[in-house]
């Protein structure tokens, strides 16, 4: 079969251009810039791909060539031939992205990582066409499709390397008479030759879709090319006596035209025979002709002047100028018989200006130009008005047709099932591609562009018509935010009822605003408190953070933040402004009282001896909750004995340093039990976890498990995070690690220790 070829003083398509404009910027450069750009990009990827293979047995470097030469044909400028060296080079380079950025730019670097994430995604997928039958496969694969739109719309040179990859590699199969996986060929037939149809580039969908088909269904093919063959010599000769005579008609009556015979494509043959019951000499379009002229009035002169020469079928007429097909295609197209009725042989004849013809031929809206004004772009395309508006409008159009095919695919191949229904897809101004939900609208448009954007959204158009800003928005649709300088969300938009927001996650951002502008007011109201409290203290020169650290928190802000919210007392914060009195010095009484021998050998409360007296009235120290076996020390208090104090307590040692003569030696002694049990001693146990519901149930289950009597607790939770201080009954401090380990064992638990 016959591969096409381009008339390279034809126009490229405007998706061509797009792609060109992407690689190469506004930036026109000469013609040898480009094709030094080409060689070098050539040479820099030749040794990586010269001897190696891909999976479908392809040389690596000849399939670079084939597909750069396939986009060459269609337009492309060499600078996006010179991209394709570039993304095959990128799967033998360790940091392909990094390297490519380095050698040739930003640009080419992104359509290197945008290339090889579809591929993947392809290559995943093909499964999904090895059974027709399979639902869910084919779920997987659709889902795919709707991931390569999205990978289109990001870079619009994806789209054109990859359908002109998928032709190189079937032309590949062709040539060698290898076998052809159904999968690819079924692809390639089903995703990619409607793909360049949308896009109106027939030269690669006909090339596609005959491929397939040779590769699908041979025994058809076969029957067909030979049905074809069989006629060729007599075909060939009665088309080209049709042109002459329809060329000199024409130019008879004053129509300066191109007259063509048209190629004929296997695939459409059949699919005609198929779809209509026809034989094969009743498909008209084996016989074509196709006719160029420089105006509209120019196709509707020249079909009248056709339909004069020759008698028209009247069925077969159809004006695709007059109603353009949705892919932007238009044309005339009428058949008619050529010789007596007994022998009649139909032709079809297709009538269009050059436009229709470049656009036909290459690309959906190829009269977009994208070049800045008053200069040339490559292959002769002018263009006027402001260059990101055009460029942006002729993308729209692009995408227009990308979103189309999506919807086209997941008609045909999953009528039933609703796939895509769910989502849709909308654009910005600048014609970049957003995905949403179904139902969404301007709002949730607004937050998935930027969180600060959809709080500030204030109005929207929808192709350029103001609309409330809870109207659902539709597939298609150009959306333009109107946002003030600076402000929030409405409480509306958080109401089901009022239909503001359809996305969670635009939901989320405006609750989160919400609940933001909450904990301001707390920590403001919380500030104001302490502010208040340090004036009647006369303290207003402390440091806020010093004072919250000696208190426990991170930072101020957290410690207003409990007091905004009445979790934290105001008493906390005086006991530390307000530290207990010097203990003033003993009188003789009382030292006579320390040394005086008491009775009985133990304290009853807390089994502690004091070195050197019998025994004297001891009381375990409350900030530190000294039990056996802590390395402790007594401290000889005014009326209430001796308090006993772990050795390592901070409050010890300040009493110590300021005391030292009150300080005096004690230690653990044997205690009697308590109702005929070991006696226990309370201490305190502090735990940091991430909050959440059931974590002071899941900690006491703990203590009960392990006969832990709970003697008190106190909480507070800020930001996600819960500190939680225990005061529990232990026979000793040895016996604690062990609930400890347990207690760090539960689910979200950051630590677990001792105060």
């Amino acid at each position: 079969m016959k591969t096409f070829s381009l008339d390279p003083t034809e126009a490229p398509a405007a998706i061509v251009q797009l792609a060109d404009s992407t690689t190469a910027g506004p930036s026109i450069d000469s013609v040898t810039e480009e094709h030094e750009r080409l060689d070098r990009a050539r040479r820099f990827a030749e040794p990586l791909l010269a001897s190696s293979r891909f999976d479908t047995g392809e040389n690596a470097l000849e399939h670079a060539d084939g597909v750069a030469a396939i986009l060459r044909g269609i337009g492309a400028a060499p600078s996006m031939q010179a991209a394709v060296y570039l993304v095959y080079a990128g799967d033998f380079l360790a940091e392909p992205e990094v390297v490519v950025e380095q050698a040739f730019g930003a640009s080419y670097a992104s359509l290197v990582a945008h290339t090889r994430q579809l591929v993947r995604i392809q290559r995943n997928a093909r499964a999904a066409w090895t059974d027709e039958t399979d639902r869910e496969l084919q779920a997987e694969q659709i889902e795919r499709v709707r991931k390569m739109l999205l990978a289109f719309s990001r870079d619009l040179r994806v789209v054109l390397l990859r359908l002109a990859s998928r032709l190189q590699t079937l032309r590949f199969y062709a040539a060698t008479k290898l076998p052809c996986p159904a999968a690819l060929a079924r692809e390639a037939q089903q995703v990619f030759a409607p793909l360049a149809s949308r896009l109106g580039i027939w030269q690669i969908k006909w090339e596609l879709e005959d491929l397939a088909f040779r590769f699908l269904r041979p025994d058809d093919y076969k029957r067909i090319a030979r049905l074809l063959d069989e006629k060729r010599i007599e075909r060939e000769q009665s088309i080209e006596a049709a042109r002459r005579r329809l060329e000199a008609e024409l130019a008879g009556a004053g129509i300066t035209a191109e007259v063509h015979g048209r190629p004929k494509h296997i695939y459409s043959i059949w699919k005609k025979m198929q779809g209509k019951k026809l034989p094969f000499e009743r498909v008209f379009d084996v016989r074509a002709m196709r006719v160029i002229v420089d105006s509209v009035p120019d196709c509707y002169a020249a079909l009248s002047r056709v339909h004069e020469v020759w008698r028209a079928l009247p069925d077969e007429f159809d004006d695709y100028i007059a109603r353009p097909k949705p892919n932007g295609y238009q044309s005339l197209h009428t058949v008619v018989v050529d010789g007596p009725e007994d022998g009649a042989r139909p032709i079809e004849i297709q009538i269009r200006t050059r436009e229709m013809h470049d656009r036909a031929e290459s690309g959906v809206a190829a009269h977009w130009a994208y070049k800045e004004a008053g200069t040339k772009g490559y292959a002769g395309v002018s263009a006027a008005g402001d260059f990101e508006d055009r460029v942006a409008q002729a993308r729209r159009a692009v995408l227009q047709q990308l979103l189309a095919w999506e919807r086209d695919f997941v008609g045909h191949n999953m009528p039933a099932q609703g796939f895509f229904e769910d989502r849709i897809y909308v654009f910005t101004p600048a014609a970049r591609l957003i995905e949403l939900p179904a139902g969404a609208t301007a709002v949730d448009f607004a937050y998935n562009l930027h969180t600060d954007l959809g709080h500030r959204c204030r109005g929207a158009r929808v192709d350029g018509q103001m609309v409330p800003l809870n109207t659902p928005l539709q597939s298609g649709q150009t959306i333009e935010v109107i946002a003030a300088k600076e402000g929030g969300p409405s409480l509306d938009w958080l109401n089901p009822q009022q239909g503001y927001l359809k996305s969670q996650r635009s939901r989320a951002k405006a609750r989160a605003w919400f609940n933001a502008r909450a904990l301001q007011d707390t920590i403001a109201r919380g500030r104001e408190a302490v502010d208040r409290l340090l004036q009647r203290e006369g303290r207003t020169a402390i440091r806020l953070d010093d004072l919250a650290a000696q208190l426990g928190f991170r930072n101020a802000e957290a410690l207003f933040e409990l007091v905004g919210k009445d979790e934290y007392s105001l008493r906390n914060i005086e006991s530390v402004l307000r530290p207990p009195p010097a203990p003033a010095p003993l009188t003789p009484q009382e030292e006579v009282q320390v040394s005086r021998p008491a009775t009985g050998a133990l304290s009853g409360k807390s089994a502690v001896l004091v070195v050197g007296v019998e025994s004297l009235l001891t009381q375990l120290a409350h900030c530190c909750r000294p039990a056996p076996p802590d390395t402790i020390g007594g401290f000889v208090t005014r009326g209430k004995g001796v308090a006993v104090h772990r050795s390592d307590c901070a409050n010890f040692r300040q009493l110590a340093a300021r005391h030292p003569e009150r300080i005096i030696e004690v230690q653990w002694g044997e205690a009697p039990p308590v109702m005929g049990r070991a006696p226990v001693y309370p201490v305190n146990v502090s735990v940091m976890a991430h909050d959440r519901q059931g974590l002071l149930r899941d900690i006491s289950e703990v203590f009960a498990r392990e006969k832990t009597n709970v003697i008190g607790v106190h909480t507070q939770s800020m930001r996600g995070t819960a500190w939680m201080t225990f005061t529990i009954e232990v026979s000793s401090s040895a016996a604690l690690a062990h609930v400890l380990a347990q207690v760090a064992q539960i689910g979200g638990v950051l630590s677990a220790r001792r105060k």
